[in-house]
Protein backbone atom coordinates (compact mmCIF):
# COMPACT_ATOMS: atom_id res chain seq x y z
CA UNK A 1 0.00 0.00 0.00
CA UNK A 2 1.44 3.42 -0.90
CA UNK A 3 2.05 6.02 1.78
CA UNK A 4 -0.53 8.26 0.11
CA UNK A 5 -3.21 5.60 0.53
CA UNK A 6 -2.17 4.94 4.09
CA UNK A 7 -2.17 8.67 4.79
CA UNK A 8 -5.66 9.03 3.31
CA UNK A 9 -7.04 6.61 5.93
CA UNK A 10 -5.12 8.20 8.80
CA UNK A 11 -6.46 10.65 11.35
CA UNK A 12 -5.88 14.35 10.69
CA UNK A 13 -3.21 14.38 13.41
CA UNK A 14 -1.39 11.44 11.78
CA UNK A 15 -1.60 13.14 8.36
CA UNK A 16 -0.14 16.30 9.90
CA UNK A 17 2.71 14.33 11.47
CA UNK A 18 3.36 12.70 8.07
CA UNK A 19 3.43 16.07 6.31
CA UNK A 20 5.77 17.47 8.96
CA UNK A 21 8.17 14.58 8.39
CA UNK A 22 7.96 15.22 4.64
CA UNK A 23 8.67 18.91 5.25
CA UNK A 24 11.66 17.99 7.41
CA UNK A 25 13.08 15.81 4.64
CA UNK A 26 12.61 18.54 2.03
CA UNK A 27 14.20 21.06 4.39
CA UNK A 28 17.30 18.90 4.82
CA UNK A 29 17.57 18.36 1.05
CA UNK A 30 17.15 22.10 0.40
CA UNK A 31 19.82 22.90 2.99
CA UNK A 32 22.22 20.43 1.39
CA UNK A 33 21.71 22.07 -2.01
CA UNK A 34 22.17 25.57 -0.56
CA UNK A 35 25.33 24.51 1.27
CA UNK A 36 26.73 22.95 -1.89
CA UNK A 37 25.91 26.03 -3.97
CA UNK A 38 27.82 28.17 -1.44
CA UNK A 39 30.78 25.80 -1.32
CA UNK A 40 30.03 24.72 2.26
CA UNK A 41 29.27 21.44 3.95
CA UNK A 42 25.78 21.06 5.39
CA UNK A 43 27.27 21.03 8.90
CA UNK A 44 29.06 24.32 8.21
CA UNK A 45 25.87 25.92 6.86
CA UNK A 46 23.74 24.75 9.79
CA UNK A 47 26.38 25.92 12.28
CA UNK A 48 26.29 29.40 10.77
CA UNK A 49 22.47 29.30 10.88
CA UNK A 50 22.67 28.43 14.58
CA UNK A 51 25.00 31.39 15.10
CA UNK A 52 22.60 33.64 13.20
CA UNK A 53 19.72 32.42 15.38
CA UNK A 54 21.56 32.70 18.72
CA UNK A 55 23.80 35.62 18.05
CA UNK A 56 27.46 35.54 19.07
CA UNK A 57 28.36 32.52 21.23
CA UNK A 58 31.51 30.72 22.25
CA UNK A 59 32.92 27.74 20.41
CA UNK A 60 32.07 25.61 23.46
CA UNK A 61 28.43 26.68 23.31
CA UNK A 62 28.33 25.90 19.58
CA UNK A 63 29.84 22.50 20.33
CA UNK A 64 27.07 21.75 22.84
CA UNK A 65 24.33 22.92 20.48
CA UNK A 66 25.58 20.94 17.48
CA UNK A 67 26.82 17.86 19.28
CA UNK A 68 30.19 18.27 17.55
CA UNK A 69 33.43 17.86 19.49
CA UNK A 70 35.27 21.05 20.46
CA UNK A 71 38.12 20.10 18.11
CA UNK A 72 35.70 19.68 15.21
CA UNK A 73 34.06 23.02 16.03
CA UNK A 74 37.45 24.75 16.10
CA UNK A 75 38.25 23.41 12.61
CA UNK A 76 34.74 24.37 11.44
CA UNK A 77 35.18 27.93 12.74
CA UNK A 78 38.61 28.15 11.08
CA UNK A 79 37.02 27.19 7.72
CA UNK A 80 34.10 29.57 8.13
CA UNK A 81 36.32 32.45 9.22
CA UNK A 82 38.65 31.92 6.28
CA UNK A 83 35.64 31.92 3.92
CA UNK A 84 34.25 35.11 5.53
CA UNK A 85 31.11 33.60 7.09
CA UNK A 86 32.06 34.25 10.74
CA UNK A 87 34.61 36.21 12.73
CA UNK A 88 36.16 35.74 16.15
CA UNK A 89 35.89 38.60 18.64
CA UNK A 90 36.74 39.05 22.29
CA UNK A 91 33.68 38.69 24.51
CA UNK A 92 32.89 42.24 25.70
CA UNK A 93 31.76 40.88 29.10
CA UNK A 94 34.81 38.64 29.60
CA UNK A 95 37.89 39.55 27.59
CA UNK A 96 39.43 36.12 28.29
CA UNK A 97 36.76 34.48 26.14
CA UNK A 98 36.38 34.53 22.37
CA UNK A 99 32.95 34.60 20.78
CA UNK A 100 32.00 33.61 17.26
CA UNK A 101 30.04 36.26 15.35
CA UNK A 102 28.11 35.40 12.16
CA UNK A 103 28.82 37.53 9.07
CA UNK A 104 26.73 35.17 6.99
CA UNK A 105 23.88 37.34 5.68
CA UNK A 106 26.24 40.23 5.02
CA UNK A 107 27.29 38.20 1.97
CA UNK A 108 25.32 38.91 -1.21
CA UNK A 109 25.46 35.30 -2.44
CA UNK A 110 23.83 34.07 0.78
CA UNK A 111 21.01 36.61 0.62
CA UNK A 112 20.44 35.90 -3.07
CA UNK A 113 20.46 32.13 -2.51
CA UNK A 114 17.75 32.29 0.18
CA UNK A 115 15.69 35.09 -1.43
CA UNK A 116 13.55 32.93 -3.77
CA UNK A 117 12.48 30.63 -0.92
CA UNK A 118 11.89 33.57 1.42
CA UNK A 119 9.82 35.42 -1.17
CA UNK A 120 7.78 32.29 -1.99
CA UNK A 121 7.00 31.64 1.67
CA UNK A 122 5.99 35.29 2.18
CA UNK A 123 3.70 35.04 -0.88
CA UNK A 124 2.20 31.83 0.48
CA UNK A 125 1.71 33.47 3.86
CA UNK A 126 -0.21 36.31 2.24
CA UNK A 127 -2.90 33.81 1.23
CA UNK A 128 -3.75 33.24 4.92
CA UNK A 129 -5.51 35.51 7.38
CA UNK A 130 -3.54 37.20 10.14
CA UNK A 131 -5.16 34.82 12.65
CA UNK A 132 -4.18 31.78 10.58
CA UNK A 133 -0.61 33.04 10.29
CA UNK A 134 -0.44 33.51 14.08
CA UNK A 135 -1.65 29.91 14.49
CA UNK A 136 1.00 28.69 12.03
CA UNK A 137 3.70 30.67 13.85
CA UNK A 138 2.59 29.19 17.17
CA UNK A 139 2.55 25.68 15.70
CA UNK A 140 6.00 26.07 14.11
CA UNK A 141 7.45 27.41 17.39
CA UNK A 142 5.98 24.49 19.34
CA UNK A 143 7.26 21.96 16.78
CA UNK A 144 10.72 23.56 17.08
CA UNK A 145 10.52 23.10 20.84
CA UNK A 146 9.56 19.45 20.40
CA UNK A 147 12.49 18.97 18.01
CA UNK A 148 14.90 20.55 20.52
CA UNK A 149 13.56 18.22 23.21
CA UNK A 150 14.07 15.22 20.92
CA UNK A 151 17.62 16.36 20.12
CA UNK A 152 18.38 16.47 23.85
CA UNK A 153 16.76 13.03 24.30
CA UNK A 154 18.97 11.62 21.55
CA UNK A 155 22.07 12.96 23.27
CA UNK A 156 22.47 16.39 21.73
CA UNK A 157 23.25 15.03 18.30
CA UNK A 158 26.25 12.91 19.31
CA UNK A 159 26.22 9.29 18.31
CA UNK A 160 26.75 6.73 21.07
CA UNK A 161 30.17 5.87 19.70
CA UNK A 162 31.19 9.57 19.60
CA UNK A 163 29.97 10.14 23.16
CA UNK A 164 31.81 7.12 24.60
Amino acid sequence: MSSQNAEGNASPEERLASQMRKLGTRTVLYQQHVASSLGLSNTDLKSVDILWETGPITAGELSKMTGLSTGTVTALIDRLEKAGYVRREQDPSDRRRVIIVPDYFARDEVRETFKPLHDSVVRLGSSYTAEQIELLIDFAAKVSGIMEEQIRTLGGGRSKSAAE
